[in-house]
């Protein structure tokens, strides 16, 4: 059973069941520091120190930052949070389970400054929150947004014990939401479709609120996506396995394709 992340405000979270090979013991948890965790956002630490939501993770800038904050809305008003990462200027990526169910309008914000409006979304064709499916989703805005993307990673494949960033707006253990954060982990299971990770601190791991956000490797000095956060297997933050929907993946680069096809790529 996976548990979707999705900070919800008034609407009840659900949870969405799937499965993949289970995972090998990280062999170097936490490689990068917290503190320079940020550094592969664009960012600076900010000095408030760890908090949970990524956790063992470090609270980052976000003046710079393409890891923005996703706030969604169903015809009632109920609000949920998610994270995305712009990878054009007008275009965010994210988890599908973020758009699904009955969202009608999107906010992106950057952490700093107004929100803005998205012009339309679109999810991975037949995706449902409690049921299997890629877990990709797309944003359009209508103006560019002011930050710099990220290229996503479609040269090659995640390897077990690679060192990989994770960021994402989720919840403190005061159930805060408006900080970004970022730490650092090791991947420990890859297949087709998805990126594992394994909660043993150092190390860091995604909570509430960070669905959608980024898993990074280092591609030629660069950092770039090669997943989209999108599940654990436990209700708990702090302890369990981890699961990024992979990027390379044949259907969803082809989903992300066919509406970006100028998405940059490493």
């Amino acid at each position: 059973m996976l548990r979707r992340l999705v900070t919800v405000t008034v609407l009840a979270a659900a949870s969405a069941c799937g499965g993949s090979d289970g995972p090998t013991t990280p062999s170097a948890p936490a490689p990068i520091p917290a503190a320079e965790a940020c550094g592969a956002l664009g960012s600076m630490g900010s000095g408030l120190g760890s908090r949970i939501g990524i956790l063992s993770g470090a609270v980052c800038s976000a003046d710079r930052s393409p890891v923005v904050k996703l706030n969604m809305r169903d015809g009632a008003g109920a609000v949920g949070s998610c994270t995305g990462t712009i990878v054009m200027p007008r275009v965010v990526l994210t988890a599908a389970h973020c758009l699904d169910e009955n969202v009608e309008t999107v906010r992106v914000w950057p952490g700093t400054g107004p929100e803005f409006v998205a012009e339309s979304f679109v999810h991975y064709p037949g995706f449902r929150f409690n049921q299997s499916g890629f877990d990709v989703g797309l944003i359009f805005m209508g103006e560019d947004l002011p930050r710099t993307p990220v290229r996503i990673l479609t040269s090659r494949q995640g390897r077990v014990g690679e060192s990989a960033i994770i960021a994402g707006w989720g919840r403190d253990e005061n159930s805060v939401t408006f900080n970004l954060r970022a730490g650092s982990t090791t991947l420990s299971g890859v297949t087709d479709a998805v990126l594992q990770t394994i909660y043993s601190p150092p190390s860091s791991s995604v909570c509430s609120g960070d669905s959608g956000g980024p898993i990074l490797l280092s591609e030629g000095g660069v950092w770039t996506i090669a997943g989209i956060t999108s599940a654990t297997s436990t209700d708990a933050c702090n302890q369990g396995i981890n699961f990024y929907q992979a990027i390379r993946n044949q259907s969803v680069l082809g989903f992300i394709l066919q509406h970006v096809p100028d998405i940059g790529q490493r």
